[in-house]
């Protein structure tokens, strides 16, 4: 089964054919809502709202042990996560969707690990290359066949949030590599690794971050450009 998570801009997914919704409990709380269960085209699909369905629950605060836990509880194999990021690097104006192929993460006290608590082993987890390649090839040729441009690559910086990132913390981290920045990457992609889950990201570009593109504009979101992104991603999801 595919997991789909949803972001900020995508708490709900219109193309999934819904047939069901369950609630899951897990040994590491409640996720951020129940999961919806449905059919895009021929593929069986589970789908999450990571901030729940009311957009309520702010990035530091979401339970992403619990949302992987129970994803992985159902027999999910991949995951697709949805996000919404600020253009870093020049190319990736708003509007643009983008597969980034690795990640720096700079949050700080969420839950990064099941590995830990009083008798459990300690794990160091691969984590060179934090997204799946393979998923990430599939949903490259879902977004040409879709006949969708989508940006191969890139560094997506995780910061903590809720608020916008400063000027200089941007161009602290294009220094470091960073072309994409978000809030809810990690560690969500960390604990995914750690239960075997193919992770993908795929990100919608909403808005330029702080110090680029104008004044204030880190701030600014376009309505119709957020749509015609999330029109082209759900053209992806069709064509897997």
């Amino acid at each position: 089964m595919l997991a789909i998570i949803g972001g900020s801009r995508l708490s709900q997914l219109p193309i999934l054919q819904i047939t069901h919704r369950q609630i899951v409990r897990t040994p590491y709380g409640d996720p951020s809502c129940a999961l919806t269960f449905g059919q895009i085209a021929a593929q069986s699909v589970v789908f999450l709202a990571r901030h729940g369905y009311g957009n309520s629950i702010v990035p530091h605060e979401i339970n992403y042990r619990a949302n992987i836990w129970a994803l992985h509880s159902l027999g999910v194999r991949q995951v697709i996560a949805i996000a919404s990021v600020g253009g870093i690097r020049p190319d990736l104006a708003p509007g643009r969707l983008a597969l980034p192929d690795d990640l720096i993460d700079s949050s700080w006290g969420r839950k990064h690990t099941y590995h830990e608590g009083q008798g459990v082993a300690v794990q160091h987890v691969d984590f060179a290359q934090p997204y799946d390649n393979a998923l990430r090839q599939q949903l490259l040729a879902a977004a040409q066949q879709a006949g969708v441009d989508v940006a191969d690559g890139g560094v997506y910086a995780c910061t903590q949030g809720p608020r916008l990132e400063t000027a200089a913390e941007v161009r602290a981290l294009s220094r470091l590599g960073a072309d994409i920045v978000g809030m809810t990457g990690m560690p969500e992609a960390a604990l995914a690794r750690e239960l075997g889950l193919a992770y993908a990201s795929l990100c919608i570009v909403t808005n330029w971050a702080s110090g680029l593109g104008g004044q204030q504009a880190a701030a600014n979101f376009n309505p119709a450009i957020i749509a015609g992104s999330t029109d082209q991603l759900q053209r992806i999801l069709q064509a897997l």
